[in-house]
């Protein structure tokens, strides 16, 4: 028979993993545990002594099952459950809104974790890439992450799958020298240099399927930019990364008020011009882009600058009016 404290441990993680509204009955935990019923109802008795709510559920098929209790006991997790929650604390540590309450949870979930987990969680060391989070983020397999963060650690070439999207088949394998692991806006990125293209890439954590083994150490290269930051937002504005601004940068006056721009101005900077007027500086990956997107608003708009701005307003005017002239059905 196991120890008591033992045998108590077992107890609360069959509880844990029971969601059926009736629970365990008795007879299955005292078998799952190789014990008397008697002993079932005792240990549940010290399981409530330490505060864990166990709850009885009334009934021909009611057992026990663990409730919400006023306070939060321990928790048992197993190995894969332990880096998931190390994957999510560290995404939420990365500047949301609950930063510091996360970040201090992973210190904690590290300080008890067995030596075999805690050191592939301490691979995980991503880059903050942009302290705002957005809706919709994808969520990554955590043992994808862990295994790009190490070979990240142990600078080891990768060779894996990726796919480009929703309907979009996996090319053939990438062979890549990783760099850094990155988050912004909630999605995890992977930064590194493309062996077959010669060029720096940046690869959805999620859309990536790590193939094995890895391949040869490398020596790491200096990005083109000033950080990791700066880099993988420069790229996904559409630049070659060396700078993390707007390939296209323009500003115009709007006749709306401030308060009413701001909300839907992302990174935009607003000014306050007056009650009903306001002058927004914003940027896109081209002047068409930049022009539909100040069309938006739809308000009037003056002083608008640069002359590629006004120029990409005015295509964008002619094909509106095209469009809007009748034709056949």
């Amino acid at each position: 028979m196991q120890k008591t404290s033992a045998r108590l441990l077992a107890l609360l993680s069959l509880l844990q993993t029971r969601r059926d509204p009736s629970g365990w009955s008795g007879g299955e935990l005292a078998e799952r545990l190789a014990v008397t019923p008697r002993t079932v109802r005792r240990d549940i008795g010290r399981l409530r002594e330490l505060g864990y709510p166990v709850t009885t559920v009334k009934g021909p098929a009611g057992g026990y099952r663990l409730g919400a209790g006023t306070r939060v006991p321990p928790l048992l997790f197993e190995d894969d459950e332990a880096v998931a929650l190390a994957v999510a604390l560290h995404t939420a540590a990365d500047g949301t809104a609950v930063a510091e309450d996360a970040a201090r949870a992973l210190t904690a979930l590290g300080k008890v974790l067995p030596s075999r987990l805690r050191h592939r969680i301490e691979l995980l060391r991503g880059t903050v890439a942009a302290p705002a989070p957005a809706p919709g983020g994808a969520a990554p397999d955590p043992r994808v992450v862990v295994e790009l963060s190490r070979a990240v650690h142990a600078r080891e070439q990768l060779r894996f799958d990726h796919t480009g999207g929703p309907g979009t088949a996996a090319g053939g394998p990438r062979r890549v020298e990783p760099h850094h692991l990155a988050t912004r806006h909630g999605r995890w990125y992977l930064v590194a240099w493309d062996l077959d293209r010669a060029d720096w890439r940046i690869f959805r954590v999620d859309r990536v399927r790590p193939r094995t083994p890895t391949g040869p150490r490398f020596a790491p290269r200096a990005l083109p930019a000033r950080s990791v930051s700066a880099f993988l937002t420069g790229r996904l504005r559409g630049t070659d990364g060396g700078t993390p601004d707007w390939p296209c940068r323009g500003e115009a006056v709007l006749g709306r008020p401030a308060a009413e721009v701001a909300p839907f101005a992302g990174d935009g900077l607003v000014e306050e011009l007056g009650p009903d007027r306001c002058r927004l500086t914003t940027g896109s990956w081209s002047w068409t882009a930049l022009a539909a997107a100040l069309g938006r608003f739809d308000t009037t708009l003056a002083r608008v600058r640069p002359p590629e701005l006004r120029a990409a307003c005015a295509r964008l005017a002619a094909r509106y009016a095209a469009a809007a002239e009748p034709g056949p059905e």
